[in-house]
């Protein structure tokens, strides 16, 4: 097209699909070790009530992650890591990627989007997101979930392992276990996330467009019309 670079072009939606997706597995690269910690942390109280001892095990955060080491070895840290990538790569691409996709869905191909559109967007693909993801979460959290037994036994070997565990005992929806309340939960998280961004880039833009403006040059004035040699 002419006069239009190729780093003017938009992205399009597989490639806003799959750096969305990316982005999230290299975060996720980074933050498994407190979300680890945060599943540990949320079901001690579980526990505590399955063996029937008063002791608590894991104390704060970093509590938690040094008390892991020290148990269990570091890798326990990453315990679920490969479901955990399986979910960013499904979750993250599906929930940012398609956003503007559906925006563009909801307004039959045009650029402007209100608020209303903007929020059912949001919430389509928050729900979509969870409702593709969530096995790959329900996996993820499982083995999180799980300590090095005395024995040295798992219940689960591996990811795929995981997988057929759970629909075999526990039947396929088994996998989906929890999905309505995540679904409602991203769904209003994805909402706030994306109008907010686009409001304040909004906001941004008009500001910054305001400004350049007020700091024209105006064309009446005499070193505006005159050459640099003469300024």
């Amino acid at each position: 097209m002419v006069g239009i670079k190729p780093t003017d072009l938009p992205p399009t939606a597989a490639v806003k699909f799959f750096g969305a997706g990316t982005a999230a597995c290299f975060a996720d690269l980074v933050t498994f070790p407190l979300d680890t910690a945060k599943v540990r942390l949320q079901i001690q109280g579980e526990s505590t009530a399955a063996s029937g001892s008063d002791v608590v095990k894991y104390r704060g955060v970093f509590g938690t992650i040094t008390t892991m080491v020290r148990t269990e070895g570091a890798r326990s840290l990453y315990n679920g890591l490969v479901a955990g990538l399986q979910r960013q790569m499904s979750f993250a691409s599906v929930r940012i990627g398609l956003y503007d996709s559906m925006k563009q869905f909801y307004t039959r191909g045009s650029e402007k989007a209100n608020i209303v559109t903007r929020l059912l967007a949001g919430c389509t693909t928050g729900a979509m997101a969870v409702a593709f993801a969530q096995p790959t979460d329900v996996v993820k959290v499982r083995f999180q979930a799980q300590a090095r037994q005395s024995d040295g036994l798992k219940r689960y070997n591996g990811t795929m392992d995981a997988y057929r565990t759970i629909a075999r005992d526990e039947g396929v929806c088994g996998l989906w276990k929890g999905c309505m309340p995540n679904i409602t939960r991203n769904a209003i998280v994805n909402c706030a996330e994306k109008i907010c961004c686009e409001l304040l880039f909004i906001h941004n833009m008009v500001n910054t467009l305001i400004f350049s403006t007020i700091n024209l040059p105006s064309s009446s004035s005499p070193t505006a019309s005159c050459p640099p040699s003469c300024a």
